[in-house]
């Protein structure tokens, strides 16, 4: 096992990592924006290396920064997090390249599945479904206009780099496809470097479903259940369940083992989701593989009572997975509500500043992680997210009821949050009936 570990991340997940690692025994090295200096990661971290100025270009995705912050504290691997550079092939290379181990999957692999349109393909030879779609990156407008003909509307236009719901668009006429297709370039290219993009039918209305996987590097390749990620904003999941309430037992059992499948033939080590649409009709349709913790992560968590940053740190020094698939239990229900610092009313703008006071929920069932404290102040140069509150319950009814307790409990100062967003969709009917759906929001009243 490492004796120490670098975090190249910030905020929430970077105490989550923290915490498993002091329970681990490993010492921690956390990196920091001159911004970030107050951080609560940067306290409870053993050693802390400032890695740039404030904009997250200078700092969290300086490679070789974040590489010598490795080097000259002696850690003898780096963790990702969840975000910035967790999903970058070129920099787990180039940890690796420096005599350091990566907590993830292999290059290789991120490489390969970090690509929605080879990993379309590499889903399609284990037999997966997925949905009708072009064979790889489109070459140009001849190509797009070639499938919409074949498959009409309305498609997607997908940025094959991408990820965090980003270098989409929706088109719905033969009007908009060309414009649409360019935009879609355009943000692919500011956002991933990399402006290729493929399309695919687009699924109106579908449900969003996701399983946790988990792989050693001696071949076992686990599935820790799924996910419902359903209630989206602008394709910003704003809230998790576990498990999918509802799912036939023969489904759950076909969507996981697709979910191996797709693991298995990526070669697949560590963490990671596997995520899918499923239509009203049951369909499902494999969307993309996440190459890292998820956010959600949590509420898996909290229903197999398994602490995942834990046996990915493991599996990364290359101890064999500790159980087997007949080992993993599944009890209760648990429900994630992310909050961010942002006010949905003016278009999740977000809201940086001073917390000032800061009153946190707590009691069986609630587990709240955050990087807020009384008087931290809020920058505005990263991703508005401050906390995610996760309950679980013996049964959906009972987490539902602990969230909305939890979050009358919960008060961050004077901030702008997304917290009345979430009790209203938690008193929503609609939502009580696990009636949702990616569309759920815009018809949420």
């Amino acid at each position: 096992m490492f004796s120490k570990l670098l975090i190249a991340a910030r905020g929430e997940i970077a105490v989550r990592i923290i915490r498993a690692c002091r329970e681990m025994g490993i010492s921690t090295v956390a990196v920091y924006s001159q911004a970030d200096q107050p951080s609560l990661h940067v306290s409870l971290a053993d050693e802390a290396v400032c890695v740039g100025p404030p904009p997250g270009k200078d700092s969290y995705l300086n490679m070789s920064n974040i590489v010598s912050a490795a080097l000259i504290t002696g850690a003898e691997a780096v963790h990702p997090g969840c975000g910035f550079l967790a999903e970058n092939a070129s920099f787990a290379e180039l940890c690796q390249a420096c005599g350091l181990v990566w907590v993830g999957p292999s290059p290789r692999a991120m490489e390969e599945m970090g690509n929605k349109a080879r990993a379309r393909e590499i889903a399609e030879d284990a037999g997966i479904p997925t949905i009708p779609g072009t064979k790889g990156a489109i070459s140009g407008e001849s190509d797009a206009l070639k499938f919409a003909k074949r498959h009409g509307y309305p498609l997607g236009i997908k940025a094959a780099a991408g990820g965090g719901g980003k270098g989409i668009r929706v088109v719905l006429t033969d009007d908009d496809l060309l414009p649409s297709l360019q935009a879609a370039q355009t943000e692919a290219q500011a956002a991933f470097g990399d402006s290729s993009v493929y399309l695919e039918k687009w699924l109106e209305s579908p449900r969003h479903i996701e399983v946790q996987v988990l792989g050693d590097e001696h071949g076992t390749v686990l599935h820790l259940g799924e996910r419902q990620c359903s209630v989206q904003s602008r394709n910003q999941k704003l809230l998790e369940e576990a498990p999918f309430a509802g799912l036939p037992g023969d489904l759950r059992a076909r969507i996981a083992e697709s979910a191996v499948k797709v693991a298995r033939a990526a070669g697949y080590s560590n963490a990671g989701t596997v995520e899918f649409l499923m239509d009203r009709q049951g369909g499902y349709y494999f969307m993309e593989m996440n190459t890292r913790i998820q956010v959600e992560h949590p509420v898996t968590e909290a229903i197999t009572g398994l602490d995942l940053v834990k046996l990915q740190i493991a599996v990364a020094a290359g101890e064999p997975m500790p159980l087997q698939q007949s080992e993993v239990r599944f009890l209760g229900h648990a429900i994630e509500c992310r909050i961010n610092a942002a006010d949905p009313d003016r278009n999740f703008a977000p809201c940086p500043g001073p917390v000032g006071s800061l009153r946190l929920p707590g009691g069986l069932g609630v587990r709240i992680d955050t990087h807020l404290y009384a008087g931290y102040e809020i920058p505005p140069y990263y991703d508005s997210l401050v906390a995610k509150l996760i309950t679980w319950g013996q049964d959906r009814d009972e987490a539902i009821a602990r969230m909305l307790r939890s979050l009358d409990e919960l008060q961050v100062g004077d901030r702008k949050t997304t917290i009345p967003l979430h009790r209203r969709i938690l008193n929503s009917p609609r939502f009580r009936a696990n009636d949702v759906s990616t569309s759920f929001l815009e018809t949420l009243q």
